[in-house]
């Protein structure tokens, strides 16, 4: 796949001028300045030196069971990670042999933690990158998702992509075009949307950045897009990672945002059918929504007739409703606990055959996310899909 070249820290102004650049007068998809393509070098030159076999050289990040290990000696001494178990969903078609796993998540960026984003009764030792990044590693390996959705990556390039395309993950990434990291002093530059994929399981067919827009105007969110075929069935799915705009009095942004990304969905699916009616592409859609399931995107997404359910409504007794929460933080602005991060897909055309509780607020701590047993102030979302088969 086709990666961004460009190395954080000294690079990053650079790469987030020529992003701007690139960005405006576009609503998307997002063309990238071939400059900064390579179809196959990662981006080593600035590779997290922790994350190598040899400390002075960046070529050789180590492998899935070296760096679990690796994680785990650097908390061994730190409380233990949240526990959640798996809920097996059982809707009476059948047994999934070959689940696809798929894990949704807004890792808090790291510029925003130490910064703007205020958690009063966090410690700052415990939002340190040196603590975090091995938190957030050792929760994605303990999962080890086949298709991987973040949100707020601003490592991307000198941790996320070198050390999971180690795992076999590939990757693309989008990042917002004016981040709010780079106002953050000592920043690794812009945060973004990135979406991984298991290259063992998936095989990519195309992959686009789009700039969302809200009445035709460019707005400051983005979303990722990427076709891959099934390597097991040769089945196609779809999936996109998208970030909508935060905070109270926006509630009309974000619907307009979501129409945008439907709309850039709709399209392609029909682009993937060619016209036959008969024919259903899977679709997946994670992301932080920044919106209660009471807000008009929610709906818009839940009435689309592209026909999607939320996957985390399968935790609740009757099905029909989400978590109380997928976040929960202290601010100085006070206490926040809700519901913003979801997991959608095609309920015609894909089966949940597993979903990862909710740790309790006993687990979480009076404190709140994050903490030193927890690196984000958003809980990941997990879940186990299979293809449905035709009747």
């Amino acid at each position: 796949m086709e990666t961004l070249v460009c190395p954080m820290g000294g690079g990053a102004t650079k790469l987030y001028t020529t992003l701007t650049q690139t960005f405006s007068g576009s609503s998307s998809p997002l063309s990238i300045p071939p400059s900064y393509l390579s179809p196959h070098q990662p981006a080593l030159t600035n590779l997290d030196s922790d994350f190598c076999l040899q400390k002075d050289s960046p070529i050789c990040p180590l492998d899935s069971v070296e760096l679990l290990q690796q994680c785990e000696e650097a908390l061994r001494d730190q409380p233990p990670r949240l526990h959640r178990n798996f809920v097996y969903i059982n809707d009476g078609d059948g047994v999934a042999s070959s689940p696809i796993r798929v894990m949704q998540w807004n890792i808090l960026a790291q510029a925003l933690g130490v910064g703007a984003d205020n958690f009063v009764r966090c410690p700052l030792e415990a939002l340190s990158w040196s603590r975090r990044k091995n938190l957030i590693l050792e929760e994605i390996l303990a999962y080890r998702p086949h298709i991987l959705c973040l949100q707020e990556v601003d490592h991307y390039y000198d941790t996320f992509q070198p050390v999971l395309a180690n795992m076999g993950y590939s990757s693309h990434f989008c990042p917002k075009p004016w981040s709010p990291c780079l106002d953050v002093e000592g920043n690794s530059g812009p945060d973004g949307c990135a979406l991984f994929f298991d290259e063992s399981r998936f095989e990519l067919l195309d992959s686009a950045s789009i700039r969302l827009s809200a009445m035709m105007i460019p707005t400051n969110q983005v979303a990722v897009v990427t076709t891959l075929r099934c390597q097991s069935t040769g089945k196609y799915v779809c999936v996109a990672a998208t970030h909508l705009k935060a905070r109270s009095g926006w509630e009309w942004l974000r619907s307009a945002q979501g129409s945008d990304l439907l709309w850039h969905l709709q399209n392609l699916v029909q682009e993937l059918v060619g016209g036959n009616s008969n024919v259903q592409v899977p679709l997946l859609i994670c992301g932080d929504f920044n919106a209660v399931p009471s807000e008009e995107v929610y709906r818009r997404f839940a009435t689309s007739p592209l026909g999607l359910d939320s996957a985390y409504k399968k935790l609740s007794q009757d099905g029909a409703s989400e978590p109380e929460y997928t976040t929960w933080k202290i601010r100085g602005t006070g206490e926040c606990c809700s519901t913003l991060d979801y997991i959608w897909y095609t309920k015609g055309t894909l089966r949940v055959d597993a979903v990862l509780d909710m740790p309790d607020e006993e687990q979480i701590g009076p404190n709140r996310l994050p903490s030193y047993s927890y690196p984000s102030d958003h809980l990941s979302l997990v879940c186990d899909f299979s293809f449905r088969e035709k009747e």
